[in-house]
C-alpha cells in the first residue's frame, strides 16, 4: 500500500547505494534510535513473526494432508491485473538471434526468446515484507526509513521458506452472502464467529486466510475490484497478531476494509508490518478453497530471492 518514492541503485557485486544525505532528506530518520515498536525475538530481530515457524509445525501441518489434493492460490499477474495505485505490469518478449554455424540446415536453427519485465513487486498475489510499511519514517523493530532504502533489511527475499498450518476463515459464511460488499468490516468478533462456526482453533505459528469471495470482481469489474473491498480492521488485525499468527491474506488487493472510517491510510498494515511483525498476503484466490471447505491446509510458500524489494510476487499452495 505505501510507495516510497526513493531512488535506489544496485550495483553488481554489492549491496544497495545512496547518498546518506539525500536518504536523510528524503526519509527524515535516524538509523540509530531506539525501537518503537521492538520485537519480541530482540534488538537484531529482522524476521517478525517468521520465528514462529518450526520443524514441528511443518511435521503438524503435513499430517492434515489426506487428499494431497492441491491448490494454487495465486491469481495471474500480467499487464491486464488490477493494481493498487499507479503500480503497472509491463513484459517484452525479445527475440534473440545467435550466429549460426556454417553448415547448419535452416531446420536446425536455434530460435530464442529473452524477456524483458517493468513491474512493481506488488501486483497480483504478493506478499508484503516488513520493509513495505512504516509509521513516521519508521519500520517493525524500529529499523529506519534510511535504512529500509539504503541496505537489504526487512526485505522479503530473507524469508526462510513458509511451510506451516494455513486456515481458511470463510467471511461470507459470517455474513450469509456469497460475497461481501466494500467497507464490510471483519474484526475480532467476526473472526471468532468464523471459527465457532468452522470449529476452528488457531494456533501460533499459522498462515490466515480470510475468504470475502471479493476475488471474483479481479476479472469481471477490475475497477470495481481494486477502488474499495470487504476486509480486516484494527482489532480483528491486533488479535490475529497476539496469537502468534505468521501472516495474514485475503482474496482482496489490500486486505483493510476501505472505505474506512479511520481518517488515515493503512491502520491494518502498521497494526500486522509495523506493530507486530506480522506478513500479509494479498490478492489470495481463496475460491476454490472455500468450495471445497477446505478450513485447514498444508500452506507451502517460497518467496523468490530477488533482493531489494519490499513486496514480492508468489504463488502460495496449499494442500489437503
Amino acid at each position: 500500500m505505501l510507495d516510497l518514492a526513493t531512488k535506489r541503485s544496485f550495483p553488481r557485486g554489492g549491496g544497495p547505494t545512496i547518498a546518506a544525505a539525500l536518504v536523510a532528506l528524503a526519509l527524515g530518520a535516524s538509523a540509530h534510535a531506539e525501537a518503537r515498536w521492538p520485537s519480541k525475538f530482540g534488538p537484531a530481530d529482522t524476521l517478525g513473526a517468521a520465528n514462529n515457524l518450526s520443524s514441528e509445525g511443518v511435521r503438524s501441518a503435513a499430517r492434515l494432508v489426506k487428499t494431497g489434493k492441491t491448490y494454487s492460490l495465486a491469481f495471474p499477474t500480467g499487464p491486464e491485473t488490477p493494481a493498487f495505485g499507479t503500480r503497472k505490469y509491463e513484459v517484452e518478449r525479445i527475440p534473440k538471434l545467435p550466429a549460426v554455424p556454417a553448415g547448419v540446415a535452416p531446420e536446425d536453427r536455434m530460435t530464442t526468446f529473452d524477456e524483458r519485465v517493468t513491474s512493481s513487486m506488488g501486483i497480483g498475489t504478493q506478499i508484503d515484507g516488513l520493509g513495505h510499511f512504516g509509521l513516521n519514517h519508521k519500520f517493525f523493530n524500529g529499523i529506519s526509513g534510511d535504512e529500509i532504502a539504503s541496505t537489504y533489511k526487512l526485505e522479503p527475499a530473507a524469508l526462510p521458506p513458509i511451510v506451516t498450518r494455513g486456515v481458511l476463515l470463510d467471511m461470507t459464511r459470517v455474513f450469509g452472502k456469497p460475497m461481501l460488499e466494500a467497507g464490510d468490516r471483519i474484526g475480532r468478533r467476526e473472526i471468532d464467529r468464523a471459527m465457532r462456526l468452522q470449529r476452528l482453533t488457531i494456533r501460533k505459528g499459522d498462515v490466515v486466510l480470510l475468504h470475502t469471495g471479493w476475488i471474483a470482481l479481479a476479472a469481471t469489474d477490475p475497477e470495481r475490484y481494486r477502488n474499495g473491498e470487504p476486509g480486516l480492521v484494527a482489532d480483528g488485525a491486533q488479535y490475529l497478531a497476539d496469537m502468534g499468527v505468521v501472516a495474514v491474506g485475503a482474496d482482496t488487493i489490500a486486505l483493510e476494509a476501505t472505505p474506512s472510517d479511520h481518517p488515515g491510510l493503512g491502520l491494518v498494515h502498521s497494526t500486522l508490518l509495523t506493530k507486530n511483525g506480522v506478513y500479509i498476503l494479498e490478492m489470495i484466490d481463496t475460491r476454490a478453497l472455500a468450495a471445497d471447505r477446505a478450513d485447514e491446509f498444508l500452506f507451502v510458500m517460497g518467496v523468490p530471492r530477488l533482493r531489494g524489494t519490499v513486496q514480492m510476487i508468489v504463488n502460495p499452495i496449499a494442500i489437503r
